[in-house]
């Protein structure tokens, strides 16, 4: 008896999923954002983060370095299909007011070197300007660079749902251990570097962190028992992608970098940097 209740179940959920449903448009929906949310302009800033760590003034200009050729960025490009981090990083400095952020992407400065050379070339309008002033470039200098990190991890329960359907047996365990087999954790380790451009010097770095678990309920039960996977994409938080952990992590280094430069104190070395340093070798 216990058994036809499950299949009842069972065939209920199918049927309760087997169709197509379609919702309006919903602009702002919160369920498809990141923790990185609102918008910057200048030192202004609007619908931000209440976690975001924040500054009273900034503390100098900024540019981004990703090393495109590291593993973490192919996989972040590659596997997940997700745009550089330094298009999530740039809007939470922003609106942190910790940094003023200057562009030194290629897109960026393929963009400069065009309207630089439409003006010498005397295609634009009379009165434009490409430079802020006669005689000199426009371009400002970056004083710090910020390189960012990623360590990526994904951990399913398979083992999970071994245990729970051998200690249920039967039908029931099959699908109390697919419902467990749908259970996939999401996390993410980050480091942010600030070095100094002038000196290349390491100002500050910071590790942060996030995880989430997408509970895939439907999937793992129409998968487990029905023999196909057309429901796998059901579940409540199979939508959860990789990149919302991703920026909870970004975040959280993010906030400990501020915090720890709001202490910040210069390393000094007797006899001064790059003068040989106190710890000599013997001859």
């Amino acid at each position: 008896m216990k058994i036809n209740r499950l299949v009842l179940t069972g065939a209920v959920a199918v049927t309760m999923f087997s169709g197509c449903a379609t919702t309006e448009m919903k602009m702002g929906a919160p369920a498809a954002k990141t923790v990185a949310t609102g918008s910057a302009a200048g030192s202004a800033s609007s619908n931000v983060n209440t976690a975001l760590e924040k500054c009273a003034e900034p503390l100098g200009t900024v540019s981004f370095i990703e090393d495109e050729s590291a593993d973490w960025f192919r996989t972040l490009q590659g596997q997940y299909k997700l745009p550089p981090s330094a298009t999530l990083l740039k809007l939470l400095v922003q609106q942190s007011n910790c940094f003023v952020v200057v562009g030194r992407s290629a897109a960026v400065m393929r963009n400069k070197s065009l309207e630089t050379d439409l003006d010498r070339s005397g295609e634009l309008r009379a009165g434009s300007k490409t430079s802020r002033k006669t005689g000199g470039k426009g371009i400002v200098a970056a004083d710090y660079s910020i390189q960012p990190e990623i360590v990526f991890s994904e951990s399913d329960t398979g083992g999970l749902a071994a245990g729970v359907g051998g200690l249920v047996g039967g039908f029931g365990g099959a699908v109390l251990g697919s419902v467990a087999g749908g259970l996939k954790t999401r996390e993410a380790s980050t480091l942010l570097t600030l070095t100094d451009n002038r000196s290349l010097v390491q100002i500050g770095v910071s590790e942060g962190s996030a995880s989430k678990t997408d509970w895939n309920m439907m999937g793992g039960i129409l998968g487990g028992t029905a023999g196909g996977g057309g429901g796998a994409g059901a579940g409540a938080y199979s939508r959860t992608p990789q990149g919302k952990v991703l920026a909870a992590a970004f975040m959280d280094s993010y906030n400990q970098l501020v915090q720890s430069l709001r202490n910040y104190k210069a390393q000094t070395v007797k006899g001064g940097l790059g003068k040989g340093g106190r710890l000599k070798v013997g001859d």
